[in-house]
């Protein structure tokens, strides 16, 4: 069980050492384990999928590796809480990291794309629960007080995964050792689940029965609206882009309005009420989410405008990372009116760094020019998102009644993975606008990553206002 808050009821600043003493240790490393696996096969995929196509051929099938992950992985985000429910928490990482094992070892030995496909759907559906759980035994394995600092855990271990992930995905690719990627990917499972056996406490219970059964048709609706914008967003037509946004966005309305009722749920109640703290809350982290996305454009931008290798422009893209996780552990333990200004001063910070890179990114510099800057744009937007998410999860945690919050803890994937689908294929439209396909080229690139930059500052914008509207105080009754 979650262990009981002490003191006289006051809210205090917690320091680092509480997280990691004792059996806190054990439990913050399954917490970041979990983040990490999944990060890491997400960005050595990445890394080496050029070398599958060459390998096995596929290459019409290409984006379908990583539509096909996103959407399995909300999938199992979605029924994390049924599967809790049912098995527990040790047996739920038993079934995820088998699960993420065989995925795995489909695709070290697939003949060909579909195979491989196949393994990917698979990894998907596993690393979204590893993904729920690693949120949801936040609120179950710490006391309140330590929520921010237990979800800036998570944060970090993303932040590790994008600096290690290039770097050994490169490694295999360079020495077309694609299979054994995966074999390494896999062999993480085991130590995983050591780690889970050794550190999870015996004596946790199962959480209540949801009150309402499984929510099939909105979480049809949720992943055919990222299904469709995903795809929309492969076209290098602007039409086809259109359209998936399109439809996507009638999907997400159709869910939130379905979410509103008194029937099966996927998020905790209330999560869609626009009057609600829990719905800005929510809003605010899709759309610092949607705010960071065109980092997946800039590797392009700085090989094709500023001259950089693939290695260096990859690692000069990973400072986003870097300030995602200076920003949330520097600031998780923050409380009252600290905690406020955190909140406060996310969305300009961000709103900072994509308006620098929008005017120093288009420039056509000699190479190792205006680099600096760059960077520094970079990493204020991985330090704006920062500031705010442990604090956004703790609300999320804080405003979500009791008996949610299984569902809160898989809803902030759910989350993630929306936000990323949405930014990514709006990114895609508009750099597509933006020339970036034609004329295409140094001009093109510089077209659209003006246009990229300067307005996906929207976001932040209105992440801003929606932070605005929430309390200053977390729910007495969860904060202690």
């Amino acid at each position: 069980m979650v262990p009981p808050d002490k003191g006289d009821g006051r809210r205090m600043r917690v320091g680092w050492a509480e997280l990691v003493r004792g059996g806190n240790a054990g439990r913050s490393a399954v917490v970041g384990g979990g983040m990490i696996l999944h990060a890491l096969n997400t960005f050595i995929v990445v890394t080496i999928l050029p070398s599958v196509v060459r390998d096995i051929g596929g290459l019409r099938y290409f984006a379908w590796s990583t539509v096909l992950y996103v959407v399995a992985s909300l999938l199992g985000g979605a029924g994390c809480a049924r599967v809790l429910q049912r098995l527990g928490a040790r047996a739920s990482y038993r079934v995820a990291l088998g699960g993420f094992a065989v995925g795995s070892v489909f695709c070290a030995l697939a003949p060909a794309m579909p195979v491989l496909l196949a393994g990917r759907f698979v990894q998907g559906l596993a690393a979204g629960t590893l993904s729920a759980l690693s949120f949801t035994m936040v609120r179950t394995l710490f006391p309140a007080r330590l929520w921010p600092r237990a979800f800036s855990v998570v944060s970090v271990a993303w932040g590790v995964a994008t600096l290690l992930g290039p770097a050994v995905g490169g490694v295999f690719a360079e020495f077309g050792a694609w299979r054994a990627a995966f074999w390494s990917v896999a062999a993480g499972a085991p130590v995983l689940l050591a780690l889970v056996e050794i550190s999870l406490p015996r004596e946790l219970a199962r959480p209540a029965p949801p009150r309402t059964g499984m929510a099939f048709t909105s979480l049809f609706i949720l992943a055919g609206s990222v299904l469709a914008v995903s795809a929309g967003s492969m076209s290098v037509q602007p039409l086809w882009n259109a359209v998936g946004l399109a439809v996507a966005g009638a999907g997400f309305l159709t869910f939130a309005r379905r979410e509103m009722g008194h029937g099966a749920r996927l998020m905790p109640h209330g999560a869609t009420d626009p009057g609600s703290p829990l719905c800005a809350t929510y809003g605010a982290m899709v759309l610092m989410m949607i705010g960071i996305t065109p980092e997946i454009f800039v590797p392009y931008f700085l090989q094709t405008l500023h001259g950089l290798t693939p290695l260096h422009a990859g690692y000069l893209s990973a400072l986003m990372a870097g300030g995602w996780t200076l920003g949330s552990v520097a600031t998780s333990g923050s409380a009252g009116a600290g905690a406020r200004a955190t909140l406060t001063a996310g969305p300009a910070v961000l709103l900072a760094g994509l308006a620098a890179l929008a005017l120093l990114m288009p420039r056509m510099a000699p190479p190792g020019m205006d680099l600096l800057p760059i960077g520094l744009g970079l990493l204020a937007m991985g330090l704006g998102i920062g500031l705010t998410w442990p604090q956004l999860g703790a609300r999320v945690f804080g405003f979500a009644q009791e008996a949610d919050r299984e569902l809160a803890g898989a809803s902030i994937t759910m989350t993630v993975m929306v936000g990323n689908a949405f930014g990514s294929a709006l990114g895609g439209t508009v750099t597509n606008l933006g020339g970036l396909i034609v004329p295409g080229g140094g001009d093109g690139a510089a077209g659209a990553a003006s246009w990229l930059f300067g307005l996906f500052m929207a976001a932040p914008l209105l992440a801003a206002l929606a932070i605005r509207r929430l309390p200053v105080q977390v729910r007495p009754a969860a904060a202690e």
